[in-house]
């Protein structure tokens, strides 16, 4: 079938140590709802935590993997290197009352391309970005702004990004010897920005707690999806079959410069096996685990749910 641009965002996924730590960041400071808690579908003695907006939205997932025990990371060439969220003009100056209010460091605001933007750092150290946006609705985070990959050659991630992804270049800018690329999605929509930077700083990137695992974008359906991995495959990328990842489903791929994408389809949703309102509430397993349930929750680390999210 005929296929347009991709819109934009549907996921992204990280790395993280302590699980209570980042619920504690991503829930009681940004304001994000714990849509889902269940466990890694190959480690299942490890939670997947996903939040996100009170619906579960595409385009506002952030997702983790904690290990307990895992080393920090290091973003480097080859890795997704931040995530921003939108924050709505009106609220902006609201975010920065309420950080420092909290006592929550951060640095800025900054202006890029624009607009103005904090950076924070989550409890390993991962940079999370809030950018003022004017198509932000709202007071709190208005799901994803964009996500940033660092390339050591970005000329070619931007070829896939504009020749197949339907994406276009909108501005560069150079800093502190950091050249950034930033190129956007038609519509508009959640997620529909990405920016790619290149660095002469020598690092050499090395995963784990604080490093973004991979990057997913949105297929609207199933077909949708089919379409895309004829044609990245017919691009000569290797794509992965079909995956069931229970809440959607996944395609994935090393896109030239190293990063982890994925495609990933909007339906079914994170309401397939709690109604809305208890979304988070409770350990959701896939069924493939559902008779080892007894064990695996004795191995995971509990998690205090009552937190006050960011109005």
């Amino acid at each position: 079938m005929p296929i347009g641009a991709i819109p934009g965002l549907h996921h992204v996924t990280a790395i993280c140590g302590a699980p209570q730590a980042n619920l504690d960041f991503y829930s009681g400071c940004l304001g994000q709802r714990l849509v889902k808690k269940t466990v890694n579908f190959d480690a299942p003695d490890t939670y997947h935590l996903y939040y996100g907006d009170e619906a579960g939205a595409p385009g506002t997932i952030m997702t983790f993997f904690p290990f307990v025990d895992a080393g920090p990371g290091r973003a480097g060439p080859g890795m997704a290197s931040a995530v921003a969220y939108a924050v709505p003009e009106v609220a902006f100056e609201g975010w920065m009352e309420k950080l420092a209010l909290d006592a929550v460091d951060f640095d800025g605001p900054v202006e890029r391309f624009g607009q103005r933007v904090l950076v924070l750092s989550d409890p390993d150290r991962a940079p999370v970005e809030l950018v003022e946006s004017d198509a932000a609705t709202g007071d709190g985070l208005d799901g994803f702004h964009s996500v940033t990959l660092w390339e050591r050659d970005p000329d070619r991630t931007a070829r896939l990004l504009v020749d197949h992804f339907g994406y276009a270049e909108t501005g560069r800018e150079t800093d502190g010897g950091v050249e950034r690329l930033r190129f956007a999605t038609p519509g508009g929509g959640r997620g529909s920005t990405l920016d790619i930077i290149r660095s002469d700083a020598p690092t050499i990137a090395r995963s784990g707690a604080g490093t973004i695992h991979h990057v997913a974008f949105r297929a609207e359906n199933d077909e949708v999806q089919r379409a895309w991995h004829e044609r990245l495959a017919t691009a000569g990328f290797d794509v992965t079959p079909v995956i069931d990842r229970q809440y959607f489903n996944a395609i994935y791929f090393r896109e030239p410069g190293g990063v982890l994408f994925e495609i990933a389809t909007d339906p079914p949703g994170f309401a397939t096996d709690e109604t809305q309102d208890e979304m988070g509430s409770a350990l959701m397993l896939p069924p493939k685990y559902e008779a080892a349930r007894a064990r695996i929750e004795r191995m995971l680390p509990p998690l205090d749910p009552r937190l006050r999210r960011a109005s």
